[in-house]
């Protein structure tokens, strides 16, 4: 079993793909061989990213976001609590 991170995932909240738990382990996104840290949901088998305008905002309040197309890859940047990775974490050989 490998620890990769699920298809699609929002840091909004409001969305159906919102999780708190992956989203504190880190998420590294990669989007047309350019690493982003500016993604605010992806969706890898369909390829594409939504990032934010700047300060923009909806009717509603809630920011405006801008959907980009191309090839997206997606890791973990910590390991899960409880893993092997994470246990060897802080030992000194």
């Amino acid at each position: 079993m490998t620890d990769t991170p699920p298809d699609r995932l929002s840091s909004n909240p409001r969305s159906p793909y919102f999780d708190q738990a992956l989203l504190e382990r880190g998420i590294g996104i990669r989007f047309k061989g350019t690493e982003r840290k500016d993604v605010e949901e992806y969706c890898r088998s369909e390829g594409w990213i939504r990032v934010g305008l700047g300060k923009k905002v909806d009717r509603h309040g809630q920011p405006l976001t801008l959907k980009l197309s191309g090839e997206v890859e997606a890791w973990f940047e910590k390991p899960a609590p409880g893993s092997d990775e994470a246990a060897g974490e802080g030992e000194d050989a």
